[in-house]
């Protein structure tokens, strides 16, 4: 046998890990024994960026809902208002409220001329109202529920109060009630 021949027999194939010796697969051996799973950097930043984009898009819609909500109950308290002095205009032979002490005629019972109970409970004197449960709805934009009496002329627009407003103003020789915000004045 030549010496050659004798080096070829002991090698083995490539292929095959020669005693002892690990295999490692891969451009760095050391670091396939001990990889950890786990997100890269820029999986992070990828997703902190969508969550960015998705909150900037979303918070803004529900900053404005909180003015949506006093918006719509304003005009709610408003049209309750509106109805109650056309109901006890129609049960006080065509009078409105005077408008005295907050409307004080809306939330306690009243006799035909308008004079208020002295409990405020409806009796044989006194059969008309509660037109309103308790007190005058707040105005939103405020919080008041006060009533400021405006004596201009039928068909204008008061001046309302610098904002967030009063709480309401009334005119008693109409029966017309507004907002005293001067945002809302005209609603």
């Amino acid at each position: 046998m030549g010496i050659a021949m004798h080096f070829a027999s002991r090698a083995k194939a490539p292929s095959e890990p020669l005693r002892g010796q690990q295999v490692y697969r891969g451009a760095y051996p050391m670091l396939a024994k001990h990889r950890k799973s786990g997100f890269t950097l820029i999986e992070v930043l990828i997703v902190v960026v969508i969550m960015a984009v998705l909150a900037a898009t979303i918070i803004p819609q529900f900053s404005t809902s909180a003015n949506d909500a006093r918006e719509s109950n304003a005009k709610f308290n408003l049209q309750t208002l509106r109805t109650q002095l056309e109901l006890y205009k129609l049960q006080h032979g065509g009078q409105y409220p005077t408008g005295a002490t907050n409307l004080e005629q809306l939330t306690k019972a009243t006799d035909a001329a308008g004079n208020v109970s002295t409990n405020g409970l409806p009796d044989a004197t006194h059969p008309f109202g509660p037109y309103l449960n308790s007190e005058l709805p707040a105005q939103p934009f405020s919080g008041l529920n006060t009533v400021l009496l405006d004596t201009g002329a039928a068909g204008t627009t008061p001046t309302a109060t610098a904002a967030p407003g009063g709480g309401w103003i009334y005119r008693a020789a109409t029966g017309e009630i507004w907002i005293d915000h001067p945002d809302h004045i005209n609603e």
